[in-house]
């Protein structure tokens, strides 16, 4: 996907997200520190109910504009679940494990992107 499709899909991941409730969504641009990917979503949920509600939704989000996740690690059961597509990826968190991770901080040298900059 170019550019512009990974910034209106994180748009629209983020807006899916924050439709769920998710807790303290962050969009990090990564493009110029790593090739792994373009953009990560990082998110937290309440509880495993609300985990599975995001994930969902965000499957939904990608599924309605044709792609498919190449790789999902953790489950519906998980406190963590990492999606990956390809140009995105999703991080989901328990507000524990996002603390433990602390993906924010090792991603220091990413780019905090608000959502209405996309």
């Amino acid at each position: 996907m170019n550019q512009e499709q990974s910034k209106e899909l994180v748009k629209k991941i983020y807006d899916a997200l924050d439709g769920k409730k998710a807790v303290d969504i962050r969009i990090i641009d990564i493009r110029d520190i790593t090739v792994v990917a373009d953009y990560f979503v990082i998110a937290s949920a309440a509880n495993p109910l609300q985990m599975a509600a995001l994930q969902d939704a965000v499957d939904e989000v990608m599924f309605k504009n044709g792609i498919q996740s190449k790789q999902v690690e953790g489950n519906k059961n998980s406190t963590w679940l990492l999606m990956d597509y390809e140009d995105i990826i999703v991080h989901l968190f328990s507000s524990e494990d996002r603390i433990f991770y602390d993906l924010e901080r090792i991603w220091q040298d990413g780019v905090q992107v608000s959502p209405e900059d996309l």
